[in-house]
C-alpha cells in the first residue's frame, strides 16, 4: 500500500528539509537554526506556532474542520557531538557535530505530514506538532514539559517514531507494553594525592583507584542483579594526567546504567554509592558519586500499539508490520511525555546496517515519506474516534 499522494507529491520538498538539517546540525538546547525554520515552515502553512518551549522547541497547532479529539505527534531536532565520515554531498558543515542517529528525517517527516493535514485538513479535532529538543541526554521532553506542555497543549493520545537502519525497509516494529530502557548517567571523582612518577609511594595513586572501581562497578550486575532481569552498567570515560612522569591527583570516571525495573535500579544506585564510600574510606581519600536520573522507562500503551501497528499497515502493508518481542536497553526520552499522555513508540525500519550513533551512518531517505504518511494518517484517523 502506497504512501498519501499528496505527501509522494511532497517526497522532494520533505528530502530537501531533511538534508538541509542535515548539513547543519545542531546540539541539544542550541537547536536555534532548525527550530527557527521550523517554526517559518509551520507558520508559513498557516499552523499556529508557539516557540521557545523548553528553550529551543516548538509546537504547532493545526484545527481541523470539526469538533473532535486532539492527537500529539513527536520529532526530536538534537544532533550528536560526532564527527561526520559519511562524505554525503550534503555532510555536515558544523566539525565535531553530525545527525548520527536520524532526528533530521524525524523532523523532515513531522514537517511533511503537518504541511499535508495544513493543505487537506480531512479530520476533525486538533493536531499538536511537537518538535522536541535535546534528546540525546540533555533532557528535551522534561524540559518541555516543565513549561508547561500538555497543560498549554492538552493531548487525548501522542505518537512518536524512529528510524531504524535494520536492512528491512519500511518494516514498522511497536513493543507494546515498556519497551526502551530507562537510564542513569554518572560521574565519579576520585580526589587522591599526585607525585612524580618515579616515585610513585609519595601518592596515593587515583588511576589504580580507579581501575580497582572499574571492575568493582562490574560486579554489581553479575553479584547483585538476577540475571532474569535485564539490567546494564557501562563504565564510558576515564579522564586523567596530563604527563608521562606525574602520577595525577584525580581521576574522573563516567559512565551510564540501563534499567526496566526501577527497584532494581535504586539497588545499583546503592550499590555503587557503597563500593564508592569503602574504597574512599579504605585508601583515606574523597570520591564524589554522582548519579543523575535521565530518562524513565519507555512504556507503549497496549491499546495504541496496536492502533499505530493497524495505521502503519494502510502505509506500509500488513506483511510490514510487527510486534516487537524484545526490550531495548537503548534509551529515549519521549518516554517522558508517554508518562503524561497515552501512546506509542514505533521504529520504521530502512536500508543500510551501520548502525545509530556512528559516524558513517546514512539514512535511507525513501522511509520520509512513509514516516509522514503514518503520521498524517494518525490525525486523520484517531481525532474523530
Amino acid at each position: 500500500m502506497p504512501v498519501l499522494e499528496r505527501i509522494a507529491e511532497l517526497a522532494e520538498d520533505i528530502t530537501r528539509y531533511r538534508r538541509d538539517f542535515h548539513e547543519h546540525p545542531e546540539l541539544g538546547m542550541e537547536e536555534t537554526r532548525t527550530s527557527g525554520i521550523v517554526a517559518e515552515l509551520l507558520n508559513e502553512w498557516g499552523i499556529q506556532v508557539h516557540t521557545g518551549i523548553g528553550k529551543t522547541g516548538v509546537v504547532g497547532v493545526l484545527e481541523g474542520n470539526g469538533p473532535g479529539r486532539t492527537i500529539g505527534l513527536r520529532a526530536d531536532m538534537d544532533a550528536l557531538p560526532i564527527q561526520e565520515q559519511t562524505n554525503l554531498p550534503f555532510a555536515s558543515t558544523n566539525p565535531g557535530v553530525m545527525h548520527a542517529c536520524g532526528h533530521d528525517a524525524h523532523t523532515a517527516m513531522l514537517l511533511g505530514a503537518a504541511r499535508y493535514l495544513s493543505e487537506t485538513r480531512q479530520f476533525s479535532g486538533k493536531a499538536v506538532f511537537i518538535f522536541q529538543p535535546a534528546e540525546e541526554g540533555l533532557g528535551g521532553a522534561r524540559a518541555m514539559l516543565a513549561d508547561a506542555l500538555f497543560d498549554r497543549f492538552p493531548c487525548d493520545e501522542i505518537y512518536g517514531m524512529h528510524n531504524y537502519p535494520n536492512g528491512q525497509p519500511q518494516k514498522v516494529g511497536v513493543k507494546p507494553g515498556e519497551a526502551m530502557a530507562g537510564a542513569d548517567f554518572f560521574d565519579i571523582t576520585i580526589k587522591a594525592s599526585g607525585s612524580h612518577a618515579a616515585m610513585p609511594h609519595q601518592s596515593v595513586d587515583p588511576i589504580v583507584i580507579a581501575a580497582s572501581l572499574v571492575q568493582q562497578l562490574q560486579t554489581i550486575v553479575s553479584r547483585n542483579t538476577p540475571p532474569t532481569s535485564p539490567l546494564v552498567l557501562s563504565v564510558t570515560q576515564i579522564h586523567s594526567g596530563a604527563a608521562y612522569n606525574v602520577i595525577p591527583g584525580v581521576c574522573e570516571l563516567s559512565g551510564t546504567m540501563r534499567y526496566f525495573d526501577t527497584q532494581l535500579a535504586n539497588t545499583v544506585r546503592q550499590r555503587m554509592k557503597d563500593l564508592c564510600e569503602g574504597m574512599a574510606k579504605g585508601y583515606g581519600i574523597d570520591i564524589d558519586l554522582n548519579i543523575r536520573e535521565v530518562f524513565d522507562v519507555l512504556v507503549n500503551d497496549e491499546t495504541l500499539s496496536q492502533v499505530l501497528l493497524d495505521t502503519a499497515s494502510e502505509v506500509v502493508g500488513k506483511d510490514n508490520i510487527s510486534i516487537t518481542p524484545d526490550v531495548v536497553t537503548g534509551s529515549e526520552d519521549f518516554a517522558d511525555m508517554l508518562r503524561v499522555i497515552p501512546g506509542a513508540y514505533c521504529t520504521v525500519g530502512h536500508e543500510g546496517t551501520i548502525p545509530l550513533h556512528n559516524e558513517g551512518f546514512i539514512l535511507d531517505e525513501s522511509i520520509l515519506p512513509v514516516g509522514a504518511s503514518i503520521y498524517a494518517k494518525l490525525i486523520e484517523q484517531r481525532t474523530g474516534v
